[in-house]
């Protein structure tokens, strides 16, 4: 249960993983086919730009450890917050490719930070009975970004884009104001110890093989992962000919989805554990996403939209939290950083590959056979992690012995 002490830890969370990928990320995506229509770029360049926030958030996964035990943390993350901003700002009006191209992936940078950083700060300060909480509530910042730009975004549209440029710079300096005033109340606080997560009882040598498997599995995600968060919002709107206000309210359900799906973690982890919660969250993810495969219809995309957004946030709150298991709290930023770097690779690998396949076949239809096919062998790593990492139990007389 959360209580007040715990509202600064969560609240530094909630900021880094709202600015990280609920605006850095997802307020690209309605946005997508809004730059084609303008003419501000051509289809494939548009895909492209938001593969390049991919490539970003690939380097900042790969230095966010290293930064944040060099530079302060409160000065480290401003930067963040104050980066993100500034590319939002510096693309409100029509420019070359490049210029676009080389902000975009500066977000992405600074978003991999703010998601490796805020999280394991807020965990390390949360006490060891409600890290189970807070761990998986922290991730519901990636939702309320997918509702804010499913509702906030459309509007804004109307007006111009270069009016929605300028104010998602301003909401994000709020967002980072808002973290950094809880960053000052969580200062105060120490370290909590590592007795609430306790590394795996596997044995040592199985430890790291099972960490492995859980980080391939969440590559895997990574794949699973772009069709509906980068390419979604267009498939609708152009290729399935349903129009940007009927693709936009499918991105608000997805947003709806991503704030329940940390949530709803958090009360599955209570009674499955994060092993076996994170299985169910890789089968129903790969259902999902192979869902408008079969069927386009309202009901089957809004379905698709919920789930997935859902499960998105979800299974990287309980990849987080399996890999705390396995590690322990303290030595959790630097192996979350890992598996961060590991999704970033597999995340811009996927985007680009799949832009450049819709850049020759003009059709987003096959990325889903993709994602989906991705994600079901992520979960048989998954379930085989979870075999391999149990031990048998200890005879009595063994512990009376001890």
């Amino acid at each position: 249960m959360i209580t007040r002490d715990d509202l600064p830890a969560l609240l530094t969370g909630v900021s880094t993983t709202l600015a990280g990928i609920g605006v850095a990320r997802f307020a690209y995506t309605p946005l997508l086919p809004e730059l084609i229509q303008a003419g501000w770029f051509s289809d494939s360049k548009a895909v492209y730009l938001g593969a390049a926030n991919l490539m970003g958030y690939l380097i900042g996964a790969l230095s966010a450890h290293r930064l944040s035990e060099h530079i302060p943390l409160r000065v480290l993350l401003c930067l963040c917050f104050s980066a993100i901003a500034l590319s939002f700002l510096l693309c409100a009006q029509p420019a070359s490719f490049g210029w676009f191209f080389s902000w975009r992936f500066i977000a992405g940078i600074c978003g991999a930070i703010l998601m490796v950083v805020g999280p394991a700060t807020a965990l390390t300060r949360t006490p060891p009975v409600r890290r189970t909480g807070v761990g998986a509530l922290v991730f519901t910042g990636i939702g309320l970004g997918a509702i804010l730009s499913a509702s906030v975004v459309p509007l804004l549209i109307q007006v111009s884009l270069s009016v929605t440029w300028l104010t998602l710079a301003a909401l994000t300096l709020l967002i980072g104001w808002i973290c950094d005033h809880n960053l000052v109340r969580l200062a105060k606080t120490a370290p909590q110890g590592e007795s609430g997560l306790k590394p795996c009882s596997a044995p040592g040598n199985r430890i790291g093989l099972v960490l492995l498997l859980v980080l391939l599995a969440y590559a895997l995600d990574a794949i699973g992962f772009v069709p509906h968060t980068v390419f979604w919002v267009d498939y609708l709107a152009r290729e399935q000919r349903l129009g940007t206000e009927s693709a936009s309210l499918q991105w608000a359900v997805f947003g709806v989805g991503a704030v329940c799906g940390p949530l709803t973690a958090a009360w599955i982890v209570q009674r499955l554990g994060w092993s076996n919660s994170l299985t169910l969250a890789f089968i129903i993810k790969t259902l999902a996403v192979g869902l408008p495969l079969l069927s386009i219809t309202l009901v089957s995309r809004t379905l698709s939209s919920f789930i997935v957004g859902a499960l998105v946030p979800a299974v990287v709150a309980l990849t987080s939290g399996r890999i705390a298991e396995l590690v322990g709290p303290i030595e959790h930023k630097r192996y979350w950083g890992y598996a961060t770097a590991i999704f970033a690779v597999a995340q811009a690998i996927a985007g680009y590959v799949m832009s450049a396949f819709y850049e020759t076949a003009g059709s987003y239809h096959l990325l889903f056979y993709v994602g989906s096919a991705a994600l079901a062998v992520g979960a048989v790593l998954i379930v085989f992690s979870h075999h391999l990492g149990k031990t048998d139990p200890i005879p009595s007389k063994a512990k009376e012995q001890s």
